[in-house]
């Protein structure tokens, strides 16, 4: 399934990454949590807002603590923000969105009722909902980039496996027909248009790319990924698009790296709702492709109002 949409006439096209926001009920970490979105999207002016899961928690909280008993609403009030200054934006599910009260088909029907989103349910063959790409045509009326969108589950269904899941084989395959499909579409062009995907588990790779690569960026807790490899990385450097991947999901790990051309990165999380670090602000990553560039420029703007375009560099500990 895919959506269209277009560079600016300048040849740009700006991308606002959202993550982990773990909106529940407008309490006042919920409100802060507004104001950063508010002032990011005021700085940023982004042609597209991307949500990389965990709009919303409704998963179990400590005693004492209200939890989310309305999902619905939570979802309608996290993306209130982006609504009311009618940008388009995509979204893709995380762990905690359908932990509890609500399942994806669901909380899908609320993201659909917006409208402004650019989400797409996706095929309903496949695992997960919201597998859907974004084509970006260029000057010329052609495809210049591609977003890909890809649910990465939750939590492993395997009792012998246990952690978080996996990006399944039939969403592999369905994304690699994407790409040539795209491809395909376009006989006249020799190479594939670069392209981005976004998903919310970080893959296996993120830590091979943290201990073998020169990396930017901090790393303060482990990469939470599947213990299970099913294959993405490979399907991406045989598909040849894709320039960089963006997930969420570790709060405190914003750090790039590059593993065999591809830019695999972590965005800033934006929730207050939820564990962070002290002194490290919550956030958003910014992203800007150039028509006919097959790169990507990428910063931090921060709730301080502050664009971060230097982190710290990490170099590989070779024993």
């Amino acid at each position: 399934m895919e959506q269209h949409m277009s560079f600016r006439e300048d040849g740009t096209f700006t991308i606002v990454q959202f993550t982990d926001l773990h909106w529940m009920d407008g309490r006042e970490e919920d409100q802060r949590t507004r104001k950063l979105m508010e002032l990011v999207m005021d700085a940023e002016q982004p042609d597209l807002v991307v949500f990389t899961g965990d709009v919303i928690y409704t998963g179990p909280v400590s005693e004492g603590n209200t939890p989310c008993t309305n999902p619905q609403q939570a979802l309608r009030d996290a993306v209130a923000a982006v609504e009311d200054r009618n940008i388009p934006w995509a979204l893709v599910f995380g762990n905690h969105d359908t932990e509890q009260r609500i399942t994806r088909e669901e909380l899908m029907q609320v993201v659909m009722e917006h409208t402004n989103t650019v989400t797409i349910p996706g095929p309903d063959d496949i695992s997960g909902s919201g597998n859907y790409t974004i084509e970006l045509k260029d000057s010329t009326g052609k495809t210049g980039a591609a977003l890909y969108f890809l649910d990465s589950g939750s939590y492993s269904k395997l009792q012998q496996v246990p952690g978080y899941n996996w990006i399944q084989r039939d969403q592999i395959n369905w994304l690699t027909a994407e790409s040539q499909r795209i491809h395909a579409s376009q006989p006249d062009v020799d190479v594939k248009p670069p392209a981005l995907a976004f998903f919310h588990i970080p893959i296996p790779e993120y830590q091979q790319v943290w201990d073998t690569q020169t990396c930017i960026g901090h790393k303060s807790e482990p990469v939470c990924a599947p213990p299970v490899n099913s294959g993405l990385f490979t399907a991406l450097l045989e598909m040849g698009d894709v320039i960089g991947t963006f997930c969420g999901h570790d709060h405190t790990n914003d750090f790039e790296g590059t593993l065999h051309g591809i830019r695999l990165c972590y965005g800033r999380a934006s929730g207050y709702n939820t564990y962070g670090k002290e002194g490290f602000m919550r956030g958003a990553r910014v992203m800007k492709l150039t028509e006919g560039k097959r790169d990507f420029e990428t910063w931090f703007r921060v709730e301080n109002g502050e664009s971060i375009t230097n982190s710290p560099v990490h170099s590989p500990v070779h024993v």
